[in-house]
């Protein structure tokens, strides 16, 4: 068991669920993918989420600039946002990228400011 209470890591998938979860909306996550590739810093959101708007603000607050990509909010988009889940490993959002690497949503971001981790990952 991993500190969080989850066994980690995941349970290993068959081919065939593997195959369809990269086939569910796989343009989505190309978007994002692509992004995350090409920017240092990577906010992917939603309307109506507050978190989503704190994160990026925290981030620019701390002088950093953001990328930031928005999906649908509670009422729409949630398919997209779910393929995006599946392939992040990620139950929420926001879903904050820091050099291609996934460090969790809002509170996650502001943890790593507070610490210096951002900075380190930034360098």
């Amino acid at each position: 068991m991993s500190t969080s209470g989850f066994a980690s890591p995941s349970p290993a998938h068959h081919p065939l669920a593997d195959a369809r979860i990269a086939a569910f909306h796989p343009d989505i996550v190309k978007q994002v993918a692509d992004a995350v590739a090409a920017h240092p810093i990577v906010v992917v959101g939603m309307a109506w989420n507050p978190n989503c708007p704190r994160g990026v603000k925290a981030l620019e607050a701390a002088g950093h600039k953001v990328e930031y990509i928005e999906f649908g909010s509670y009422a729409s988009a949630w398919k997209q946002r779910l393929a995006l889940k599946l392939w992040a490993g990620w139950p929420t959002f926001p879903q904050v990228y820091v050099k291609g690497q996934l460090i969790g949503g809002a509170d996650q971001a502001e943890a790593a400011i507070k610490s210096g981790e951002l900075a380190k990952m930034l360098g």
